[in-house]
């Protein structure tokens, strides 16, 4: 059979090709946006994992939008308007997608970042939209860049993940969202506001979510996969109930519903005493290993090399001289660190900036220290 033409120009996700290279032996894994796994809370899932049995209900047939108790904690935990409500997908990622589906028919106009998650890219080109970039500052999009986006008038959404950004990190400004919500208002376009990393805060004060400014112009993705385990497989998405409704159809339609032995575990996790604790323990961790990664960069990599500052997530964006990005990153993992080059970030290749993603939330301090000592060499035969 032949390709659909949706996929003749998708790229495999590179991140998802490099893992298995990354967990060769004697590779430092930098790469994959991986959470460490031995902070994963499965001794506060042991007692719900254990009385699954005990339901055999959950092993039935689901609603779509998912399980009843989780939805209701959902709607008082985030503070729902009345007029909105929850949709739990298979991971963020779907959520994505049931976007893409139910709201983007082809060559339909939405802005992105430009750098910008490289999943959103996959998903928005498999739907076949025309992506507007804007570029990207220390504090979030530029402003004059994105109205003069949304003036040309035809733009369908926004796509952005203001708070730790992937790939650079970057956690916009109370300033930058007050504006964002309000040109989304006033040109009346669609923000897609994913937090995959919003719980990840390791310094300085929370910010509200965009979409807490515009909530009638807005969809949120929420990911449990940084906070609870990636195997779970469970995000949210929520919204007005008039965009909530078709995602619902685009579900019923991909797989019925999602785990809903899975969701009550993750409800029982999420309402447990110690989940408090652990979350606390996870940012902490982040911070030293965060630290450490900087440390290590600043005192090994030539001064050429810049790293932004960041409050929390999983990643570092690490700025480099104009170089072979691509060829560099390829000398890394043959001398044993892997890392992602900045132009998988870009859906223009042609406007890429020379930089690495570097991950720093599942390699130890030692390893992360070894892993820069490797970088140095190459960078410095590269740059």
């Amino acid at each position: 059979m032949k390709l659909a033409k949706s996929l003749q120009n998708i790229k495999p996700s590179y991140i998802r090709e490099i893992l298995s290279a990354a967990n060769s032996q004697g590779i430092i894994s930098l790469a994959g946006g991986l959470p460490d796994q031995a902070s994963f809370p499965l001794s506060l899932m042991q007692d719900s994992l254990s009385n699954l049995t005990n339901h055999p209900s959950l092993f039935q047939y689901g609603s779509t939008a998912g399980y009843a108790p989780l939805l209701e904690y959902f709607k008082q935990h985030y503070q729902l308007p009345s007029s909105h409500e929850g949709l739990v997908c298979t991971g963020s990622q779907q959520g994505l997608d049931l976007i893409a589906r139910a709201f983007i028919n082809p060559n339909d106009k939405i802005v992105m970042e430009a750098p910008s998650y490289l999943g959103a890219i996959q998903v928005f080109g498999l739907a076949q939209a025309k992506i507007e970039s804007v570029s990207q500052q220390a504090d979030g999009p530029n402003l004059q860049e994105l109205e003069a986006c949304f003036a040309q008038g035809g733009i369908t959404l926004f796509y952005a993940v203001p708070d730790f950004h992937n790939p650079t990190g970057v956690c916009w400004s109370l300033a930058v969202r007050q504006k964002v919500a309000q040109l989304c208002q006033q040109y009346d376009v669609t923000l897609i506001e994913d937090v995959p990393y919003r719980e990840l805060r390791f310094s300085g004060e929370e910010i509200p979510l965009v979409s807490n400014f515009c909530p009638d112009h807005s969809l949120v993705l929420r990911s449990f996969s940084k906070i609870a385990t990636p195997g779970i497989r469970l995000g949210l998405v929520t919204g007005r109930a008039d965009w909530i409704t078709p995602l619902n159809t685009v579900k019923q339609a991909a797989d019925l519903h999602s785990s809903i032995p899975m969701q009550a575990v993750l409800l029982d996790l999420l309402q447990h005493k110690e989940f408090p604790d652990h979350l606390e323990r996870l940012r902490k961790l982040y911070r030293e290993r965060c630290q450490t990664l900087i440390d290590n960069i600043t005192h090994q990599l030539p001064s050429y090399c810049r790293i932004n500052k960041v409050e929390g997530g999983m990643f570092l964006w690490l700025l480099l001289p104009d170089c072979n990005i691509d060829a560099l990153a390829k000398a890394a993992l043959t001398s044993g660190v892997a890392v992602v080059p900045s132009s998988v970030f870009y859906q223009e290749t042609n406007c890429t900036t020379s930089a690495l993603r570097l991950n720093f939330t599942n390699a130890n301090e030692e390893e992360l220290a070894e892993a820069v000592q490797r970088l140095a060499k190459v960078i410095k035969e590269h740059c």
